[in-house]
């Protein structure tokens, strides 16, 4: 008897480079030629926000990438702007931050703005000043806001524009007290564009408009327009006062004097000075701990961390202060991201110009592998059962994830270090395994050091991101979750990652949970989307041992 063409039809087991019956609408061809969970729109459009499209994919180079995550944005403020803006202020303020950078986030405000209807455009108003914090973020907005709005005002710099951006901008000036304005006026008051273009708060005023409703902020815009002598503004505006004070020193020694006397903060220096190392010296003691920990790089790069100096012993006394730790809710990923920068000895984050380049301290590197012990004190497990699978095919070997312009290591080197962060919280009840088209060994315990990690290639094989399952089955692992650290391009399986889930639950354990965390912004997902016991995160992200441990509570 012939075999019959239509038993092949199986809505249990189906091979991943066939949509599962009856589900093909909900369906996709991933990038590797697999068909997983297309994501709606809205899980689209957070994962851009969290993981931006920087360095593209093992199957999609970054401008393409970049243009697909356009068009999400586009579709988004479209469907609902309201929503879409409300999700880019949750991933931006989120504490803490969901995303390493806010780049996506104003990129979605300057598209609402400029695009959207006019609720949209007033939605984006009122959340500008949430998301742009700081003069950095307003740079990054203004030029995005003008390169999307394409009609530059004749001989000007910025765009004709209409109230409600009129009145976002000003809001900027006007949302925080007048002090607090003025101290981000004095600590960066040029900055440039994404495109290069200079920005200062002086364009703000320009073409906001905002209104002064007392003498301090009539003093402030009047100082920063030089309408408003110094006198004038340092009688009204401490911040002012600390400012000019710092940037009339002509000597490292006066700036010492300044720094701990007053004790103003580094970016109110002359940058003359800002290279000499008795200069931080100084700032090593009076500087919070995550200006400390940002500015190490720089410390070593003029000579004021040196091996076994006096400073290089205070600062690392002070990274590995359990209490200051603490008080600054310095996270574990945090410290993780600090002692790759550091460690590389290389940061180039605007390709325009060159490198900067330093000599790690070993005391430093050793110091922020201490903070990173220090640093979990406060961190509670689940106390439930985890399986943990680290996707370990070849194209999670592609991409370099990048922070400040320094190499972290591949997609894989920082899953592998995810789940490191989560063994070391849940100790004996987690347990992990890499997957490619085969289940394989990990070399993860609670207690690996960042360091081997360094040097771990994966097994370099294609995609089955049903096996953590089906593995998980054949084993007999009671489980109560299931954490997947993958790209999402699966394709090699005989079924589907959701079949393998639900086949699992049916033997083991009903009640088992799922998470998937997606390491690149792609349209797609292994993870059902009406199962309700599975949580899709995107990114590397410091919230990421949280949401885990409290969605398996």
């Amino acid at each position: 008897m012939s075999r019959d063409p239509l038993a092949a039809v199986d809505a249990v087991r189906t091979p991943q480079s066939q949509p599962i019956p009856g589900r093909e609408a909900e369906m996709v061809r991933n990038h590797a030629g697999g068909y997983t969970f297309a994501k709606d729109l809205w899980r689209e459009l957070e994962d851009f926000l969290i993981l931006g499209t920087a360095g593209g994919t093992y199957y999609v180079g970054e401008q393409a990438h970049t243009l697909q995550n356009v068009r999400v944005v586009d579709d988004a403020v479209a469907a609902d702007g309201g929503r879409a803006v409300a999700l880019a202020v949750d991933v931006s303020t989120g504490r803490p931050a969901r995303a390493p950078r806010n780049h996506p986030a104003l990129f979605l405000l300057a598209t609402a703005i400029t695009r959207g209807d006019l609720e949209t455009r007033r939605a984006a108003r009122v959340a500008l000043p949430k998301v742009a914090r700081t003069t950095f973020h307003q740079a990054i907005f203004f030029g995005y806001w003008k390169a999307l709005h394409g009609k530059p005002s004749r001989g000007g710099t910025a765009p004709k524009t209409g109230r409600v951006v009129r009145g976002a901008l000003g809001d900027l000036l006007t949302s925080q007290p007048p002090d607090r304005v003025a101290f981000q006026a004095c600590k960066a008051a040029a900055r440039k564009t994404p495109q290069g273009e200079s920005f200062s708060l002086r364009d703000v005023l320009r073409i906001g408009h905002p209104k002064a409703e007392s003498p301090e902020r009539r003093a402030l815009f009047g100082w920063i327009t030089g309408n408003v002598g110094e006198d004038e503004a340092r009688q009204l505006l401490p911040s002012v006062d600390a400012f000019l004070t710092a940037k009339a020193v002509a000597s490292p020694a006066e700036a010492v004097d300044v720094v701990t006397r007053r004790g103003v903060p580094w970016e109110f220096l002359p940058d003359a000075v800002l290279t000499e190392p008795e200069v931080w010296d100084a700032l090593i003691d009076t500087v919070g701990m995550t200006a400390l920990i940002r500015n190490l790089a720089r410390m070593t790069r003029i000579g004021t961390l040196t091996p076994m100096g006096e400073a290089t012993r205070r600062a690392a006394a002070r990274l590995t202060d359990r209490n200051a730790l603490a008080a600054g809710r310095i996270h574990p990923l945090d410290v993780y991201l600090a002692l790759r920068v550091y460690g590389s000895g290389v940061s180039r984050p605007n390709s325009k110009v060159p490198a900067q380049k330093w000599t790690p301290v070993p005391e430093i590197k050793d110091s922020l592998e201490e903070a990173f012990d220090l640093s979990f004190g406060h961190v509670e497990p689940s106390n439930k059962r985890l399986l943990i699978a680290v996707d370990s095919s070849g194209s999670m070997t592609f991409r370099s994830m990048m922070a400040s312009g320094s190499p972290l290591g591949t997609t894989y080197q920082v899953a592998c270090t995810m789940a490191t962060i989560l063994a070391r919280i849940e100790r004996g009840n987690a347990y992990v395994i890499d997957v490619d088209t085969a289940v394989h060994a990990s070399r993860i315990t609670p207690r690996t050091n960042l360091r081997e990690i360094d040097a771990w290639q994966p097994s370099g094989g294609g995609t089955d991101l049903s096996l953590p399952f089906s593995y998980a089955q054949e084993q007999r692992l009671e489980v109560d979750g299931v954490l997947v650290l993958t790209d999402n391009e699966t394709w090699a399986g005989r079924t589907h990652a959701s079949q393998a889930l639900t086949a699992y639950r049916s033997e083991l354990n009903p009640a088992a949970r799922c998470v998937v965390a997606s390491l690149s912004a792609a349209g797609h997902s292994i993870a059902d989307p009406r199962d309700e016991g599975v949580l899709q995160i995107a990114g590397f992200d410091a919230t990421l041992p949280q949401v885990v441990t409290g969605f398996l509570r």
